[in-house]
């Protein structure tokens, strides 16, 4: 069984004499060594092939948020991994690789889906460039009686109240609401509810509105009697001056907001007042943003190719806690490790996905005023190459999202038009 040390909270990666060089540490003070399972290299599983780009996937298992809302108890081998795509549609898998449910193709009208989410075990929230964020219910039925059956993803509500694309989705079921970062430079608040959200604003129905669907596509929308209930936003949160990339919940608090936009800043929210309590301005663009729970810290993806740990309870003087370097393009996606506090995988541009241990740093460069660095553990390539080199330059096949299950392993969707899986433990 492999271990890896830490000494004051960082990983071992010399002789203990050079870590007390480096460190200013006599060689007579006591040191407590602390030991921790070796992160295995996540090996290739498979890959599920899509008609179009695969911008985001996501994970119903018994690690996962949605089932522990739900106190559903997920079986190993049962898990359901749900894609959302370039092409307009949502995709269900099983762990096997069989497509399991489609969503129907006029509900995003074809535009492409950016972001999709699990709510529920029978709930699922997608949003995309049509600026609609749709709930939609995930029927599978298993009885006897029924043979025939098949499973479905129908939608169940429809949200207006953005003028842009929407980038990304965050939920959180026990308060029944939804976050949306939208390049209208705004972030959306929403509830799931139908009976408890306002009314929506009619001007932004595909119906009426000329720059999102075409004159067939409005009169066909107009004459059917199928759509879903509509509703509006709680709030529209504004502040940033260029689009929103990505907002999440607090992890110990879901009245609290974190946002990212390309404008530079981290903006944190109170949601009750729709209020922005705190704004980091960093050095670049930031494209994924991450709370990761336990170590109260944000990690922002930036345009840079690196990715910046930041406090959000220091002051607001001091930005960057750790920055992780590594990826040669920007970096989009970020997720946790499940059941750790300082494990993260980042998606890029460059074509890869890589893992981080938060623990694994090393002194920085004049660079970055000579603050910690964090070096990946594991470099993830997509298997659609087939094992060819990359191209130079940081211009990959580039990914688009990614998810981590305790069971299933890495998720990565891509522009390969696959939602890779790679598994260690």
């Amino acid at each position: 069984m492999p271990f890896e040390f830490l000494i004051n909270g960082q990983f071992l990666r010399t002789s203990i004499d050079d870590f007390l060089t480096k460190n200013g540490i006599s060689a007579e003070t006591t040191l407590t060594v602390e030991y921790v399972r070796a992160l295995i290299p996540p090996t290739y599983v498979a890959s599920f092939e899509h008609d179009d780009w695969v911008s985001s996937v996501d994970v119903l298992g018994a690690s996962s948020p949605a089932a522990g809302w739900a106190g559903a108890d997920i079986a190993a081998g049962q898990e359901k991994i749900l894609s959302g795509s370039f092409d307009g549609y949502l995709r269900m898998w099983d762990t096997s690789g069989q497509l399991v449910a489609t969503s129907s193709p006029t509900s995003h009208g074809q535009h492409p889906i950016q972001s999709t989410k699990f709510l529920s075990p029978t709930k699922l929230v997608s949003a995309g460039d049509d600026c609609c964020v749709r709930i939609w219910n995930y029927s599978n039925p298993t009885s006897t009686d029924n043979p025939s059956a098949t499973a479905s993803i129908t939608p169940s509500l429809e949200l207006y109240g953005h003028h842009g694309a929407i980038n990304a989705i965050s939920v959180h079921a026990p308060t029944s609401r939804i976050l949306s970062a939208s390049s209208d430079h705004t972030l959306g608040l929403w509830s799931t509810q139908k009976s408890s959200a306002p009314a929506a604003p009619s001007d932004l129905f595909p119906e009426n509105a000329p720059s999102l669907t075409s004159s067939n596509k409005r009169r066909k929308i107009s004459q059917t009697s199928s759509v879903p209930p509509r509703r509006g936003p709680l709030s529209l949160l504004t502040g940033h001056t260029q689009q929103v990339s990505s907002a999440v919940f607090a992890p110990n608090d879901a009245s609290v907001a974190y946002s990212a936009s390309w404008d530079h800043s981290l903006k944190t929210w109170d949601l009750p007042t729709g209020t922005c309590v705190d704004t980091r301005t960093t050095a670049h663009p930031l494209y994924s943003l991450l709370a990761l729970s336990g170590i109260t810290l944000l990690a922002a993806g930036t345009s840079a190719r690196h990715i910046t740990l930041i406090d959000p309870r220091t002051s607001a003087r001091s930005i960057a806690a750790l920055t992780l370097r590594g990826h040669s393009n920007a970096v989009v996606a970020l997720a946790q490790e499940p059941g750790s506090w300082y494990g993260l995988v980042s998606g890029s541009y460059d074509g890869s996905c890589r893992v981080w241990d938060v623990r694994s740093v090393r002194p920085g460069g004049a660079d970055i005023g000579g603050g910690q660095v964090g070096e990946s553990v594991y470099r993830i390539g997509r298997e659609s190459l087939g094992g060819k080199r990359e191209p130079s330059g940081g211009e990959g096949v580039r990914v688009f999202g990614v998810c981590w299950d305790k069971q299933v392993g890495i998720l990565s969707a891509g522009e390969d038009k696959r939602v890779q899986v790679n598994k260690g433990s």
